[in-house]
């Protein structure tokens, strides 16, 4: 009997009809795969986090009418049963589809501890019939062209500039701020803070129910607040109204550790400030140590593969 492990050829995976579209925040990634997605006869695009898909959700809504549109996520469900395009977060997206068009947000997520392995499989193997688009950061750049032969890379700069403004005093913060912490219970003593300093402010967990998180975006959208006390998730593609971002915190538990923030993370929390062409700032309270110069640098320009590269050659 041969027990010798039979010889196999190795996968080779096809990025024919796949592009993926690159760059800082505030390029227009998701308004691009939006309207991509609307130009075909059916669609599916999954997005990072549930508040991200219920905004995109009711953008398409717009566009084509509920009773085309689904909503997917791991808190809610609606799916009219004439449905032709679908909005879910990754991990609530089919494994195979008939779709023609397919997109995935935030691939650089592949390499999270946590749920990296969920959007590699999203990435290599779920595609649309006749177009698939994977959005995010720069740094996929490299290992895109390496795992998905004949891929197209498409890079767009960002729309604004991005400015470090130092530190500030928690009281002292410019209105239209969020403010980003990395625990619960950091940002309910920021939001309580700010709330008797500055008479209100939104706040935006990943605990809240879908009704309390969407109404608390809406209360900041509104004008109604201007200070957002958030997460890490304002990172997350949410398109806000923000003209400074703070970072109360820059180490957080990443599921097995605390540690530091990287520069990419750092940009892309950060990178929230300035909408479109409206230039945006970013800075650190009093609790959090100045950023240094090359950190800065990193930040402001958004070229974190580039420079990273360049330090590591060195």
């Amino acid at each position: 009997m041969n027990i010798q492990p039979k010889h196999t050829e190795p996968l080779i995976l096809s990025g024919r009809d796949v592009t993926a579209v690159l760059g800082p925040t505030n390029t227009g990634k998701t308004h691009l795969a939006i309207e991509r997605m609307v130009a075909h006869e059916s669609g599916i695009i999954g997005l990072p986090l549930r508040l991200l898909a219920r905004e995109v959700y009711a953008r398409v809504c717009e566009k084509v009418g509920a009773h085309k549109v689904a909503l997917i996520t791991g808190e809610e469900k609606i799916q009219p049963s004439g449905a032709r395009y679908s909005v879910c977060t990754v991990e609530a997206m089919p494994r195979e589809t008939d779709a023609a068009f397919v997109a995935i947000d935030e691939v650089q997520l592949a390499g999270d501890l946590e749920r990296g392995h969920i959007f590699t499989d999203r990435i290599l193997h779920l595609r649309g019939r006749q177009e698939t688009l994977l959005l995010g950061a720069a740094t996929m750049h490299g290992i895109l062209q390496r795992l998905l032969r004949g891929v197209s890379v498409v890079t767009r700069p960002r729309l604004s500039h991005l400015a470090y403004a130092g530190s500030k005093k928690l009281t002292r913060l410019p209105r239209r701020t969020a403010i980003v912490a990395f625990s619960a219970d950091e940002v309910y003593a920021i939001a309580e803070l700010i709330r008797r300093q500055q008479g209100g402010a939104a706040v935006v967990l990943g605990a809240l129910s879908p009704r309390t998180r969407n109404a608390q975006v809406a209360l900041f959208q509104s004008g109604d607040v201007d200070y957002l006390i958030a997460t890490d998730a304002i990172g997350m593609g949410l398109n806000l109204d923000l003209d400074h971002v703070a970072f109360a915190q820059n180490r957080k538990f990443d599921g097995f550790q605390y540690r530091n923030l990287t520069a990419a993370e750092l940009g892309q929390i950060a990178g929230r400030a300035g909408r479109h062409l409206r230039d945006g700032t970013f800075g650190v309270t009093g609790q959090v140590d100045p950023l240094d110069e090359d950190l800065v640098q990193k930040i402001e320009i958004m070229a974190f593969d580039l420079l990273d590269q360049i330090l590591v050659q060195r």
